[in-house]
């Protein structure tokens, strides 16, 4: 037998490391089981079926705002189109504003407790001290020929009863008759008040109004679950049918009104002049134009106008309808390029948002509509509006209500600012989720606001470098994974069970971080752009649900996600990497007798010798441990007549450096495993495992890296990529961790 050596590194067998496994969870497992079947709706790619379907819903809406006695009046007609193949017997409409009645759902299953110190706000807010005559007041329903149908009212819910049922394929038309109560905002502490109504502003005393859901709403009927017709207690927000909406809008003459759509009498309610900035508005690119200024806002402040006028509204193929309407309102346009249209952004604001309001409003809303329909698709609609008012975010069809106000002597700090940037982008990007992109909000918040947060994030990241990041970057969400497990809700929840306070956190930075990650450490930014916008072009004025998201990412990037979306949106794990051992061997230069050796060695197993027990080291102060090279046994080459040159490969292993690792996935959430070596020499290099190396153990790993340099460092997730809740044990030698992590742990 020849005189050869061959280095035989196979790694602890996955039998072997099996025993020392936790209890095996199946991660990796296929999601199949849990996803719904495919079907002729929605096909097992992500994308929707050949026969897919969805319904359709038509607005007729004339209503009046009463500044007087703060409260709406109103009638609409609803063309409703079944396109299912099911015959109804009935319809469901949502009457949101239910949620303002005293004894609502919503305020009998609130929880709420007695402290020692409270302040007078919170405590009328929780016992609902306000004397408010709330929700919605159903005068009349009828059909198109003003014949009365019954109906049923469950809380924020109305069945209406057909004389002859809907069939397939067919349409029908009715009316229905109604009036509430504005709420004012600044009595109730949470979402409970609707995410809509009046703020007072007793200098002038004037009131800005903001209004929504504000007119009885057809409910989702789809081929999952039928009727969607869940209560609204709050927290879980809309799921909308896509229509055409025409509105008109009666409100006091000297009013300024925002809403969805474009207004289509502007000469019967703005002045010659206002028309004349607003058509140059429309060609205008660099800047905004100033529409109202707030000299001519000011001005009308200290009057109240006695007559009304009416504002014509229409919005083509939208999900809902929102307003806003004052007196109080200054208003900014610019026109914006988007593909090969030019839509305008705009913004609506009283003079106590100035100056921050027309220095950023209207600059980041133009942000927000290139940067989504670079990842999305191109923006659909003529206009995006931002209109101001106190302490709210809360997304309409083209336009959205938000807060960040400056102080009363107009100077503001960089994080009312940045608060102000942020909260724009998010819910002017609300218009693509889910406005466009039209997924059930009050079942799955994360398809939301949790999509919407990670594009946030890539607006904010691309538009303004030196923006502080709050909802994305890995580290951030590190407090929250740390957080009491009792507390915390996997992703794929109803909304309603989310802890209040863990909702931002759970629902929108989870989310988006998970997605960020997915970008950047799994799929990579072009895989990943790709499928994300194959999704978003798919369901566009559709209704996506979950499956069909996770379907799409994998069908268009050819990437096997389902043990991600296992770990970030079905389970409540956490990343934590820890580096438990770590062994440096090194070849052994002198020749073996291997005539005498070779046949009595049991092969297959690393053999050690030298220095060391075996066990590792705290550091790498002892030096290497040596290797006995052995020559390949003739029975490992089974029926091959070939044999590999032992010999030649030795020699290009005798100065290598071979380090074996054991990792340990203590929170177990599989996620890939990113290694920064430090040499000998001062350099460094990062190295990147997939996510796969967990699949046969999901709680320990061994593996054995080759090296030409000597190591004097080794730190997993070096740049915090993947959320590791705790950084102490991620490096080797433990003495040396270096210091950017006690920087970041002092973050």
């Amino acid at each position: 037998m020849k005189r050869i050596v061959f280095l035989y590194l196979m790694i602890v067998s996955a039998g072997a490391m099996a025993q020392e496994a936790a209890k095996w969870q199946g991660k990796f497992e296929q999601l199949d089981q849990l996803l719904p079947t495919p079907n002729e709706y929605r096909s097992g790619s992500g994308a929707p079926g050949p026969k897919y379907w969805q319904q359709r819903a038509d607005y007729v809406i004339t209503a009046e705002l009463n500044d007087t006695n703060q409260s709406i009046s109103g009638s609409e007609t609803i063309t409703y189109f079944n396109n299912s193949p099911d015959v109804l017997k009935y319809l469901w409409l949502q009457l949101d504003q239910n949620i303002n009645k005293k004894n609502s759902m919503t305020a009998m299953s609130d929880d709420n407790s007695i402290r020692d110190s409270i302040n007078m706000r919170t405590l009328a807010s929780d016992l609902r001290l306000h004397d408010f005559d709330g929700g919605f007041k159903i005068k009349s329903v009828k059909d198109a020929n003003g014949k009365e149908l019954p109906y049923t009212i469950n809380n924020t819910m109305m069945r209406v009863d057909l004389p002859q049922a809907l069939p397939a394929g067919k349409q029908m038309s009715f009316s229905v008759e109604w009036s509430f109560n504005i709420n004012n905002r600044m009595h109730n502490m949470t979402f409970n008040d609707g995410r809509s109504g009046m703020e007072y502003f007793p200098e002038d005393d004037n009131y800005v109004y903001i209004i929504a859901q504000w007119f009885p709403r057809m409910c989702v009927y789809d081929d999952v679950v039928g009727w969607q017709n869940k209560q609204f207690l709050g927290q879980g927000e809309f799921t909308l049918a896509f229509g055409n909406y025409a509105v008109n809008l009666t409100v006091p003459a000297d009013h300024v009104v925002a809403a969805t759509g474009m207004v289509q009498n502007p000469t019967e309610v703005l002045s010659a002049e206002q028309i004349t900035r607003f058509e140059k508005a429309k060609t205008t690119f660099d800047k905004p134009v100033m529409i109202v200024t707030q000299a001519e806002a000011t001005a009308r402040e200290k009057t109240k106008a006695a007559t009304k006028k009416t504002w014509k509204f229409y919005a083509e193929n939208v999900r809902d309808f929102a307003f806003a309407s004052s007196r109080k309102f200054l208003w900014d346009a610019q026109a914006v390029k988007v593909g090969n249209k030019t839509p305008l952004a705009m913004s609506y604001y009283p003079k106590e948002g100035n100056p921050l309001w027309e220095q950023e409003s209207t600059k980041a809303i133009k942000n927000c509509l290139v940067t989504y329909s670079k990842y999305s698709i191109d923006y659909p609609y003529p206009q995006a509006t931002s209109v101001h008012s106190a302490n709210i975010g809360m997304e309409y069809p083209m336009i959205c209500f938000n807060g960040n106000r400056p102080k009363k002597d107009g100077t503001f700090t960089d994080r009312q600012k940045w608060g102000l940037v942020g909260v724009v982008i998010h819910e002017v990007g609300h218009n693509f989720y889910p406005m466009i992109i039209n997924n059930d909000e009050r079942q799955w918040t994360w398809m939301d606001e949790g999509l919407n947060s990670f594009v946030q994030y890539r607006t904010q990241v691309e538009n303004y470098p030196d923006m502080p990041q709050r909802r994305g970057p890995s580290s951030a969400i590190v407090p929250y994974m740390k957080s009491s497990a009792e507390l915390q809700r996997p992703l794929m929840v109803n909304s309603e069970t989310v802890v209040r306070n863990n909702f931002g956190n759970e629902q929108y930075a989870k989310c988006a971080t998970a997605l960020n990650i997915l970008r950047e450490t799994v799929m990579g930014p072009e895989l990943f752009d790709k499928a994300f916008k194959e999704y978003a072009q798919r369901w566009a004025f559709k209704h996506p649900k979950p499956a069909d998201f996770f379907r799409t990412m994998e069908d268009a990037s050819a990437v096997d996600l389902d043990w991600f979306w296992r770990g970030w949106f079905y389970s409540t794990d956490y990343a934590d990497q820890s580096v438990d051992n770590v062994k440096w061997f090194k070849v052994k230069k002198e020749t073996q007798n291997v005539e005498s050796k070779g046949k009595n060695v049991k092969q297959g197993n690393l053999g050690t010798s030298g220095k060391g027990d075996g066990k590792g080291n705290s550091d790498f102060s002892n030096g290497p441990e040596y290797i006995t090279v052995l020559p390949t046994d003739d029975r490992f080459y089974g029926d091959f007549r070939a044999r590999i040159d032992d010999k030649s490969m030795i020699s290009k292993l005798e100065n290598k450096n071979f380090y074996e690792i054991t990792l340990t996935n203590k929170g177990g959430l599989m996620m890939p495993v990113i290694i920064e070596w430090t040499y000998k020499d001062g350099t460094k290099e990062l190295e990147r495992i997939p996510a796969e190396i967990w699949r046969t153990n999901e709680s320990k790993v061994t593996k054995v890296f080759s090296k030409d340099k000597e190591v004097t460092n080794i730190v997993i997730d070096p740049k915090n990529e993947i959320a590791d809740v705790s950084i102490d044990n991620n490096s080797f030698p433990k003495a040396s961790q270096p210091s950017k992590f006690d920087e970041l742990k002092k973050k």
